[in-house]
C-alpha cells in the first residue's frame, strides 16, 4: 500500500517547503505518469525565533499534517484526483522560487535577482491558474520602467529587463509542460527586444602598449594579456587548473576544461605566447591563476594600468574577451571559427563582432579625402 509522508526541501530565505511523499508512487490524474511528489505550497521556517514565525510553524505543520492525513485515506481509496486541483492552485511566486532554486553555477545570481521584481509586481496570493496574456505583458512593461536595486536613480537596463523577463517565460513553459497553466502563455507571449550595446575593444596598438606598461598587480595583467591571446573569460581563467592545460605533438598546446557559464566542455587551442605567460607548470590540481580574485579595488587597478597606459576607453575585464574576438575577425579568421574558438553556441550570438568589424572597414574607407 502506497505510504503518504510528510518531506521538506530547504527554499530561499531561510525557509522550508513542504511537500508530500507517495511510495510507491501513484499515477498522475491528467497525464497517467507515476509521481511521488504534491507540493502544498506552504512553508516553514528554519530557525524561527520570533513568537510570531514559532506560531507560523505550529500551525502550519498542523494544517500539513491534516492534509498528509486526507491524502492518505485518499489514496487508499485509489482517489487520485485531488491532484489536479491542487497543483492548479500552486501560488506563482512560490514556483518561481522553486524554479530558482533549481538553478546552479554563473546564471543562479541572475534568478535569484530576478526573484526581487517578480515579489514587486506579483501579489503573494496570487495563483499561476489565474495568469493570463495581459498579466504576462503587464509585467513585461513594469520590467523595463522599474528602478535597479542597486540605484534607485536608474531604471533597469533593457538587456536586464530582457533577462529577468526571459527566466519568468521560462517558467511558464515548465508549468505548462507540468499541467499547472491550461494556456501556453510563454508561447503566446512576446519577449523583450534586446538593445544592442556596444562593445569596447582594444586594437593591436593599445593592447602592445598595455603588454609594455607595468601594473601595480602583476596577476591581473597576466590574466588580463591571457584573456585577449585565448578569448577566455574572467571566471575560467580564474577556474583554470594546471591539468587542464595539455600539449601534443599533432595540437600544440591546448586547454580542455568545463566553461563555468554554459558548463559545456570546451576544447581551446592557445598560442605559445599565452602559454609562456604562465610560468613553470605547477601540480594538476592547482589553479594556475591562484591569486585571481574579483573585487571593487582590483577593478579600479585595471583602470589605472589602462590609463597609465595611455588608453582613454573605458577598459572592463571583459573587454579582452571582446578584444580577442574583435582582432581575430579583423585578422582574417572567418567567423564560424571564432565562434567555435569563443565557445558560442549560436553563431548570432559570434555576429555582433562582425558589426564592429564592418564600423572600422567603414572609417578606414573614409580616411581618404580630396579637396575636389
Amino acid at each position: 500500500m502506497t505510504k503518504v509522508k510528510l518531506r521538506r526541501k530547504p527554499i530561499s530565505q531561510g525557509r522550508q517547503t513542504l511537500y508530500l511523499d507517495f511510495y510507491p508512487p501513484i499515477p498522475h490524474p491528467d497525464t497517467g505518469k507515476l509521481t511521488r511528489r504534491e507540493f502544498l505550497s506552504l512553508y516553514l521556517y528554519e530557525n524561527p525565533k520570533a513568537p510570531f514565525d514559532k506560531q507560523h510553524n505550529k500551525e502550519t505543520l498542523l494544517l500539513a499534517e491534516n492534509v498528509r492525513a486526507q491524502r492518505q485515506l485518499e489514496v487508499q481509496h485509489r482517489q487520485y484526483g485531488f491532484l489536479s486541483a491542487e497543483q492548479r492552485n500552486r501560488r506563482l511566486l512560490d514556483y518561481y522560487r522553486e524554479q530558482a532554486d533549481k538553478r546552479n553555477g554563473s546564471n543562479s545570481g541572475n534568478w535569484q535577482s530576478s526573484i526581487y521584481y517578480m515579489e514587486q509586481f506579483f501579489h503573494e496570493g496570487v495563483k499561476l491558474s489565474e495568469l493570463n496574456v495581459a498579466a504576462c505583458d503587464d509585467f513585461k512593461r513594469y520590467l523595463l520602467t522599474a528602478k535597479s536595486q542597486r540605484s534607485r536613480k536608474r531604471t533597469l537596463s533593457r538587456n536586464t529587463a530582457l533577462s529577468y523577463f526571459n527566466k519568468f517565460k521560462a517558467t511558464l513553459r515548465q508549468a505548462y509542460k507540468e499541467d499547472l497553466l491550461k494556456t501556453d502563455l510563454n508561447f503566446k507571449v512576446s519577449s523583450i527586444r534586446a538593445a544592442e550595446t556596444k562593445r569596447e575593444y582594444l586594437t593591436l596598438e593599445e593592447l602592445q602598449a598595455l603588454s609594455d606598461t607595468a601594473c601595480l598587480l602583476p596577476i591581473l595583467k597576466q590574466a588580463a594579456i591571457f584573456s585577449a591571446l585565448t578569448g577566455l573569460r574572467f571566471s575560467d581563467i580564474r577556474n583554470l587548473t594546471w591539468g587542464e592545460l595539455q600539449e601534443s605533438k599533432a595540437e600544440g598546446h591546448y586547454l580542455q576544461f568545463r566553461q563555468q557559464k554554459t558548463n559545456g566542455v570546451e576544447v581551446l587551442p592557445i598560442p605559445e605566447q599565452a602559454v609562456r605567460l604562465l610560468g613553470e607548470k605547477g601540480p594538476p590540481t592547482e589553479r594556475i591563476f591562484k591569486d585571481l580574485e574579483y573585487s571593487a579595488y582590483n577593478n579600479t587597478l585595471l583602470r589605472e594600468w589602462v590609463k597609465e597606459a595611455g588608453i582613454t576607453k573605458y577598459i572592463t575585464f571583459h573587454c579582452f574577451r571582446h578584444t580577442y574576438a574583435t582582432l581575430q575577425l579583423s585578422l582574417g579568421t572567418d567567423i564560424y571559427t571564432v565562434s567555435k574558438l569563443l565557445g558560442h553556441r549560436e553563431l548570432k550570438t559570434t555576429q555582433i563582432y562582425a558589426k564592429v568589424i564592418d564600423k572600422v572597414k567603414r572609417e578606414a574607407a573614409d580616411k581618404i579625402r580630396l579637396d575636389i
